[in-house]
């Protein structure tokens, strides 16, 4: 951290240098207005193309064991796609209301598709269920 601090204090003090050392020989030895305008122009389009390359850089994100979906178990449960749809919106931690405004249906379907996720995972709350459901790798 306190290296990435250095360098753009440097980066910094270089670039004030410069725009400072401009100033002198536009008021020292007479530059063009024009010339010193797109020096600075330059100097920021330089700045700014750096700036935005370094922050919208792409984050590397270390991914665990690939998943293997079981459509076998899926099957052999007896779960519907949209029921299936309804554990992996559950998985990630939405509501019965969010996960009914996703899917554009009423809640009381949503929580109809959870009982019977419910009884055909023969759990009795949503934690389980999710446990039970990442166990037989019917989601990640």
């Amino acid at each position: 951290m306190k290296k990435t601090i250095i360098l753009y204090g440097l980066a910094l003090a270089a670039l004030i240098f410069v725009l400072k050392y401009m100033e002198y020989r536009l008021f020292v030895q007479d530059i063009s207005t024009e010339v010193y305008i797109g020096i600075i122009a330059v100097l920021f389009t330089v700045l700014g193309i750096w700036a935005g390359l370094r922050l919208t850089r792409k984050k590397v994100i270390v991914a665990g064991p690939e998943f293997l979906f079981n459509e076998q178990g899926l099957e052999r449960l007896g779960i519907s796609k949209r029921e299936h749809e309804v554990l992996g919106l559950m998985a990630s931690g939405l509501s019965n209301q969010e996960i009914a405004d996703k899917l554009f249906v009423s809640v009381n379907t949503i929580k109809t598709h959870t009982s019977n996720l419910f009884l055909k995972l023969e759990v009795s709350r949503r934690t389980q269920a999710i446990q039970k459901a990442k166990e037989l790798r019917l989601i990640p």
